[in-house]
């Protein structure tokens, strides 16, 4: 937010310089970002003079130019050349003379000597527009006649300089969205710092019903909605241009002056965080204002002038016919004031934030009214608010007061009430803050005590400080203005011993298994945990009514919790892969969310709700490329397996223990899962189908691998590291060459062959497939190699082939295999 420096010193007295200024306010607790020296008009009007055409002749070349010689105060007239059409001799104009700088929003064009139709130019007389003063680019300016020439133009309009301060406001600091709100802020610092200050703000005093010749009635429907809404008329006025300081006011801190009427309400606005609306009453059907909601799906045009469909959650602001405006949020095209509005009605109101909030984002507006109703504005100011306006209003575009406020109020907001206990403000803030302190930092910040005990205060905290309802939220405000760099670091550290827990344990194998991933060439991911719902759509593994839906998302894009990793990683590989980067190998830890309707409780909201912890992996495109050693190689599934049992093995997981098996589901074309003897699913990977990747625009192969973290925690509890000395006796391997049914799996070999050798069996492993010719219908043929050793002797060659004929016997018997 833009903060004007000379502004914020009609607020409060300080002798500060704008750096200091911006040091005093990012102490507090209200960053500010820069601090720059701005003019009322871009550029300062720098290089611009007062002149005076002596002649003005005809362009030869041209049928609209004019060739004009220009007096400007100092040395030899300047020829220019014109293109206006009302340029004439005798007239006093504004020159940009050589080297000037004018700007055209954020273009700046610098003025130079130049050739025009072959006439040369030395300068440019300029248009309102030009310049920054206006918006007339019909002709150029003609000043009157007692403008001296030579003068320059930045002390002829009177161009004042200003400091803008940008302030980065919180969320939870609505009070501080204004001057005054920022004014309060300083205000208390200063007094801290023990400098001469004091906070004032422009006395309403003067107001005073003149007539009741404009009677508006105010009536709302809904004060859970519009708790307090206030309104008065001005009869007569004239909507004009502002005055050049209210104009000033608003350039400095980056708003457009627009008229009188207008300029008032974006005055208050920034000035004390009011929100103010001017209707053109003329235009209010029936003389009632109505507060209310409308029917669902009810039309209303913006004063944008774009068609919305209204919800029966939006609060209107209607007449005895029709909505005028979204409340608290933004205009309607008919309703607001123009320059033909005689009579206006002036409207202070205090907007419930949910039901702004929610209505601002349903429709995709962010306006300043809205940015401050939905945060929380000062529900005490309104009335003060609505009478300095309607004064504004008088002064600056005439007219009577024509009504009495209308005050519709449910319930005056109440302060806070809050227990601040002295021996809690000590072990907070870690230091011993004297109590004068306490009650002098407290009092500046307008909050009240109104009793004092010997162990502490009962404060009574105003309703604009929404973000300060409980004792440790005074607290920080009190540590705040007293200043975090005056609490000294202590030179002692207490710490107390800890055994590592279970999420200690699983942090520390997260950590192993990353880095062992990332020496195979991944990259880690974080992608969002909110996701698009439309993924789940049809999905039988993951239905979308098992989906954890957000109540006010900010998209649809957004607007469910995921159930797996599966889709944010895809997402990973489409980004990169459109930007030529296919051969990817990802991984990410993350929680997956689940609801379950059956088990909803009335008494346990979360019942229904769980989450859990996974690793997903994601590997893409090419394994080699572009390699002068090494063909290019297409990645492939088996690739991902390896990876998989390598985690299996880091974690201490012996795959012989675990049941691998085929995996049928809509996520996967061909899949396997690992489980537990116990039947608890730990992993499952394999091929995603063609029909997701194609939502994704993925043309690339893509392997995945689901990995329950937290069920792999479990499994491993048990798990003991055991090690024993390297065997001193050989290890033998003998192969077999098996013709058995094309069903058979391999895991269904090594799981028989384990079952056989459970003690000298140390390995089995495939070496290869073959399917084809000269092997009968149906058949196929594994080449299997077994590892076999003992630790104690040297095997022989009988103890060897008992070994091997019992294996043969049993693959034979259980799985109808035979030797080649």
């Amino acid at each position: 937010m833009n903060i004007s420096y000379n502004w914020l010193k009609e607020y409060v007295d300080f002798d500060l310089t704008p750096e200091e200024v911006a040091a005093a306010l990012t102490s507090i607790g209200l960053e500010t970002g820069s601090v720059e020296e701005v003019q009322t008009i871009k550029g300062g009007l720098e290089g611009l003079v007062i002149g005076e055409v002596l002649t003005c002749v005809p362009h030869p070349n041209s049928d609209h130019m004019h060739v004009t010689t220009v007096n400007l105060g100092q040395g030899e007239p300047v020829q220019i050349v014109c293109g206006a059409p009302n340029v004439a001799a005798g007239q006093k104009v504004v020159v940009a003379t050589l080297g000037a700088k004018l700007y055209d929003g954020d273009e700046c064009f610098t003025i130079k000597k130049s050739k025009l139709r072959g006439v040369e130019s030395i300068g440019m007389i300029c248009a309102e527009d030009e310049i920054g003063i206006g918006t007339d680019h019909a002709g150029i300016i003609v000043l009157p006649a007692e403008a001296v020439p030579g003068t320059l133009a930045k002390d002829y309009y009177n161009i004042k300089s200003d400091y803008v301060l940008e302030v980065d406001i919180t969320p939870n600091r609505a009070d501080a969205c204004s001057h005054y709100g920022v004014a309060r802020d300083l205000y208390a610092y200063l007094v801290q710092n023990n400098k001469p200050t004091s906070l004032k703000k422009p006395l309403v005093d003067a107001f005073a019903v003149e007539n009741h010749d404009l009677d508006i009635k105010v009536t709302v429907e809904n004060s859970e909605a519009c708790p307090r809404y206030a309104g008065v008329t001005v009869k007569g006025v004239t909507v004009k241009e502002s005055p050049e300081w209210l104009q000033n006011k608003l350039r400095i801190i980056g708003l457009r002056p627009i008229n009188n009427v207008v300029d008032i309400t974006n005055y208050i606005v920034h000035a004390f965080g009011q929100p103010l609306h001017c209707f053109d009453a003329d235009k209010i059907k029936g003389g009632e204002v109505i507060v209310k909601t409308m029917p669902e799906g009810t039309p209303f045009v913006t004063l944008d002038g774009v068609e919305r469909k209204l919800s029966d959650r939006d609060l209107m602001i209607c007449d005895k016919e029709k909505p005028m405006c979204i409340a608290g949020v933004f205009g309607g095209l008919d309703s607001g004031s123009t320059e033909t509005t005689k009579d206006v009605f002036l409207e202070s109101a205090y907007f419930h934030p949910t039901w702004v909030r929610k209505t601002a984002r349903r429709h995709g507006l962010n306006t300043d009214a809205s940015f401050r109703f939905e945060r929380g504005i000062d529900p005490n100011i309104t009335i003060y608010c609505l009478k300095l306006a309607a004064m504004m209003v008088k002064e600056l575009a005439g007219g009577t007061i024509s009504s009495d406020i209308k005050d519709v109020c449910a319930a005056p907001a109440q302060d806070f009430i809050v227990e601040l206990a002295y021996e809690k403000v000590n072990s907070l803030v870690g230091k011993v803050i004297p109590v004068e302190t306490i009650k002098s930092i407290v009092s500046s910040l307008e909050m009240k005590i109104t009793n004092e005990m010997a162990e502490g205060l009962t404060l009574a905290v105003p309703p604009y400080r929404v973000d300060v309802q409980r004792d440790c939220d005074v607290i920080e405000d009190i540590l705040r203005i007293y200043g975090y760099n005056n609490v000294e670091i202590p030179s002692t550290l207490k710490s107390s011993l800890t055994t590592k827990g279970e999420h200690d344990k699983s942090n520390k194998l997260q950590n192993l298994v990353a880095e062992q991933l990332v020496g195979c060439g991944f990259n880690e991911i974080l992608n969002n945990s909110l996701t698009r719902a439309a993924y789940y759509d049809g999905m039988e593994t993951y239905p979308s009514q098992n989906l954890v839906m957000l109540l006010n998302p900010l998209s649809t894009d957004l607007n469910a919790m995921r159930q797996t990793l599966l889709f944010g990683g895809l997402e990973s590989i489409s980004h990169n892969a459109n930007r030529k980067n296919a051969d990817l190998k990802f991984f990410e830890f993350g929680n997956c969310y689940y609801f379950n309707e059956e088990k909803k409780n009335p008494e346990k909201s979360l019942a229904a709700y769980t989450e859990n912890y996974h690793l997903g992996l994601w590997v893409t495109g090419k394994k080699v490329s572009n390699s002068w050693a090494h063909s290019d190689e297409e990645s492939s599934v088996y690739e991902l397996k390896a990876y998989v049992e390598n985690i299996f093995l880091r974690l201490g997981l012996d795959m012989r223990n675990l049941v691998v098996g085929n995996l049928a589901d809509d996520i996967y074309a061909t899949a396997l899962s690992v489980q537990t003897k116990g039947g608890k699913r730990l992993a499952t990977f394999g091929i995603v189908t063609k029909k997701i990747l194609k939502a994704f625009d993925i043309d690339n192969e893509v392997y995945y691998a689901d990995l329950n973290w937290k069920e792999l925690m479990k499994a491993i509890r048990s798990v003991k590291i055991s090690y024993t000395e390297i065997s001193k006796f050989p290890a033998v391997k003998r192969d077999l060459a098996l013709l058995i049914d094309k069903k058979v799996q391999f895991a269904e070999i090594e799981k028989i062959a384990y079952e056989t050798e459970k003690k000298l069996l140390k390995e089995v492993s495939l070496f290869d497939v073959y399917e084809g010719k000269n092997l009968e219908a149906g058949k196929k043929s594994y080449a299997v190699s077994f590892l076999l050793q003992d630790e104690t002797q040297t095997l022989n060659d009988k103890m060897i082939d008992k070994i091997m004929s019992k294996l043969v016997k049993n693959l034979g018997d259980k799985l109808d295999a035979k030797l080649r």
